[in-house]
């Protein structure tokens, strides 16, 4: 089965529609530390499943995480990304729980990693606690994009809902929305294994530097 690197690790989201770019912010990012690889949505949707081919090809020993957000048909695109080299598929929580069930048979029959993102899940904490009965590896704390653009979770907020779900999930948990290297100590103190960071680093300047930044400030 596929394996994470010890926690807590740094993930970098790569949400780009195009691949060129993509791939040169993935090489700074792991440059800078960056432990796990993701093919983001909206580089799926533009690239396919060659996004995936591509960026396991260029990095053979990191985790690699297509960005699927299923909500339907759970083994059947478990079984895409994982035939194009994907370690772990994403699945959103608030699908049914035969979809689940389903990208969790398959990822066990590929050796790879089921991620629940509870992305606008209206009771993240009681949906974990369902999730750690299913085979589910990894859950996320997720807030949006589009959210963030609006009323977005303070640290502490996040921090919080880490620990929450931390009590009730025995798998590992992932944290995305907004972070940066100021506020990624008290998500890790929460208890998060992965902290998932888009734009703080595919937007800067130097996103070697800004993935370095991130990876420092997680260690202390």
């Amino acid at each position: 089965m596929a394996r994470l690197p010890p926690l807590p690790v740094l993930q970098v989201a790569l949400d780009f529609t195009d691949l060129g770019e993509a791939a040169r912010v993935a090489v700074a990012a792991v440059e800078g530390g960056a432990e796990i690889v993701e093919v983001g949505t909206p580089l799926l949707k533009a690239e396919g499943v060659k996004a995936v081919q591509v960026l396991r090809h260029m990095f053979p020993d990191k985790l690699l995480v297509a960005d699927t957000k299923t909500m339907d048909t759970g083994a059947l695109e478990t079984a895409l990304v994982g035939e194009a080299g994907a370690d772990v598929v994403t699945v959103l929580g608030v699908a049914d729980n035969e979809t689940i069930r389903g990208a969790v048979e398959e990822a066990r029959r590929r050796n790879m990693l089921v991620f629940v993102d509870l992305i606008s899940h209206p009771d993240p904490v009681k949906r974990a606690e369902e999730l750690a009965g299913m085979g589910v590896d990894i859950v996320g704390i997720h807030v949006g994009i589009d959210v963030q653009t609006g009323r977005r979770l303070t640290a502490a907020e996040q921090a919080d809902l880490v620990r929450r779900v931390s009590r009730v999930f025995p798998g590992v948990v992932a944290v995305a929305g907004g972070l940066r290297a100021e506020t990624v100590a008290p998500v890790i103190e929460a208890g998060a294994g992965i902290v998932i960071v888009g734009s703080a680093i595919t937007k800067a300047p130097d996103p070697r530097e800004a993935a370095r930044r991130i990876v420092e400030a997680m260690k202390r």
